[in-house]
């Protein structure tokens, strides 16, 4: 059996990446989600191993003098990173999803030039903040962190591979579905 792609997905925080990534989910079964290790606290909603592993920031450094991150970094004042092992694993049995930053991904693109990298981008981004707001979970010095860090992350879409808008989430996910292939 041939060994699945790597698809990297990458957008501001709030351009809806977590709704689209389960979108392509529902319709494709030999779709894995690569769930990241991450510093920062979960949400009400969010399930350690499900969503992201949820790590102290001593063991995270641990990890990274370990090398067991195929890519890391720090941003919003927590870090973020996929761990190696399961990668592998989940390549075996179909493509796997990465929603990292554009800093993961350019670790990425050095260390598998095969994956493919996709950006998705807000239609806006005054839609952007209004996405970031009405989440009603983020402090309103988070929301000002992230549209700052949106803004860095928006001009760095010049070196994916594709950049899809996502203006509908379905229509979104339909056309990183026709990319993978």
């Amino acid at each position: 059996m041939s060994q699945g792609k790597l698809i990297v997905i990458s957008g501001a925080s709030g351009v809806g990446k977590g709704t689209v990534l389960k979108l392509m989910m529902e319709q494709r079964s030999d779709l894995f989600f690569s769930v990241s290790a991450t510093t920062r606290p979960p949400r009400p909603d969010e399930v350690d191993g499900k969503h992201y592993f949820f790590v102290t920031t001593e063991r995270f450094q641990d990890m990274i003098h370990r090398d067991a991150f195929l890519e890391y970094d720090r941003h919003n004042d927590y870090y973020y990173g996929t761990p190696r092992d399961q990668i592998a694993e989940k390549r075996q049995k179909g493509h796997v999803l990465l929603d990292i930053e554009p800093n993961g991904a350019k670790m990425v693109r050095s260390t598998a030039p095969d994956a493919v990298l996709v950006f998705i981008m807000p239609p806006s981004v005054e839609e952007l903040e209004r996405r970031l707001r009405g989440r009603g979970d983020t402090p309103e010095d988070q929301i000002a962190m992230r549209l700052d860090r949106a803004k860095w992350e928006m001009e760095q879409r010049s070196w994916y591979d594709y950049v899809v808008v996502n203006d509908d989430a379905q229509r979104c996910a339909q056309e990183i579905l026709n990319i993978i292939g």
